[in-house]
């Protein structure tokens, strides 16, 4: 069975939905093609940036040459695949559209001179070379976008993607229960394509869709990652959007409001908007704090609520470009000070036994002495290690 996502593809402009500016500017950049520009078109999973080239290509009648990033990773497969297409016409005159696909499967570092034998064929097509990327503001592609019109792909507000998959419904003659396909398009988090593959795993055989359906797909849903969490979060300023984002992430409720405090800030340049979802992170804490105090269990609707809709709200306007989101890194901070104050208690215990005192007083007087003798006085340091019995590890930690 052919895969709806690929059989209900847009086949002009006209029928790419919720991404006309997108749609504009990727017209305006094939018809005035210059040498040594590229289009960089960017946006979360789903959005149509590839459905959108095939149909900008079928509407203006070229041929398209596709190439898979992530398949031709360094110089060598890429200049074999894209070499060839760059400079000879189709075979039946036709002009052609280079799409080189999912840019982001290919690494800096591992895949070496792909990136660089890329922005070389960019200088040297006849014809225009598009590129998608879910996150184009990786350092690797700083020289591509030197030489990219960046054209940003919006996630899919609801609407859009139930529109579409009405469209498909009526074709396919599924019967529908109108309030499971808007639940559907609402789970779908703006990712159209997983909304359509969603329908057709569930009413491609029988042709009939119900609430129950739905409910039972929650179970059975590929999890999602945390940064196409905060992606769906950071990047709406609509609630129905923001509100499922983190339903299909396995993260516990503690880690999401980690990577929410590490990341907010690099997202929300303006204060007023930084200081509202930071005051929405803290009632959200303040619900976090009853349920360990009282375990009110249902209280987690109000905190996952005030994490995803209430911090998507905060904003008064989505900001343009993409950030790159990272774990936190205060885990680790706090993991490593305990291990070195861990060190400390340990050694304070041995002196505190020896010189018949308290580890509090060995601490906060004798410790930092000691500490001294270490590094001054060698001799003196190894006659004191062998006395309170320290290890090689302890040595180091209070020589360094």
């Amino acid at each position: 069975m052919k895969p709806w996502s690929i059989k209900y593809q847009p086949n002009n402009s006209s029928e790419i939905q919720g991404q006309n500016k997108a749609v504009e500017q990727l017209l305006g950049f094939v018809n005035n093609f210059k040498k040594g520009q590229a289009a960089l078109i960017y946006g979360p999973p789903g959005c149509g940036k590839t459905s959108a080239v095939h149909a900008i290509a079928k509407e203006m009648e070229l041929e398209i040459i596709e190439v898979n990033a992530s398949d031709a990773r360094n110089a060598d497969s890429i200049k074999a695949k894209i070499g060839p297409a760059i400079s000879q016409m189709s075979l039946f005159s036709k002009g052609k559209l280079i799409l080189v696909d999912e840019l982001d499967g290919v690494s800096g570092n591992s895949d070496r001179g792909g990136l660089s034998e890329l922005s070389k064929l960019i200088d040297k097509t006849n014809f225009p070379m598009v590129m998608t990327a879910n996150d184009p503001w990786d350092k690797k592609f700083s020289t591509l976008r030197k030489k990219s019109e960046m054209i940003e792909f919006r996630t899919l507000a609801y609407p859009s993607v139930l529109a579409i998959m009405k469209n498909i419904a009526a074709k396919e003659e599924i019967e529908f229960d109108e309030d499971a396909l808007t639940s559907l398009a609402r789970r779908a988090g703006g990712d159209l394509r997983g909304a359509i593959n969603d329908l057709q795993t569930l009413a491609g055989i029988d042709k009939k869709l119900t609430r129950e359906d739905v409910d039972e797909l929650s179970g059975r849903r590929q999890k999602d990652t945390m940064i196409n969490a905060l992606m769906r979060i950071f990047k709406t300023t609509n609630p129905d959007v923001a509100r499922p984002a983190l339903q299909d992430v396995d993260e516990e409720v503690d880690d999401v409001f980690l990577w929410i405090d590490e990341n907010l800030p690099k997202e929300y340049k303006k204060a007023e908007d930084l200081a509202k979802a930071y005051d929405n992170m803290s009632k959200a804490d303040v619900f976090r704090g009853r349920i360990r105090r009282w375990q009110h269990w249902r209280y987690l609707v109000y905190i996952y609520d005030l994490l995803t809709a209430g911090i998507a709200l905060s904003k008064k306007e989505k900001y343009p470009g993409f950030n790159k989101y990272t774990r936190t890194t205060r885990i680790l901070k706090i993991w490593q000070y305990n291990q070195k104050n861990a060190k400390k208690k340990a050694i304070a215990e041995k002196i505190a036994e020896k010189t018949h005192t308290s580890r509090k007083n060995v601490i906060n007087d004798t410790l930092p002495f000691v500490k001294l003798m270490f590094k001054n006085n060698k001799s003196e340091a190894e006659k004191l290690a062998e006395y309170f019995d320290l290890d090689k590890a302890e040595v180091n930690y209070l020589s360094g």
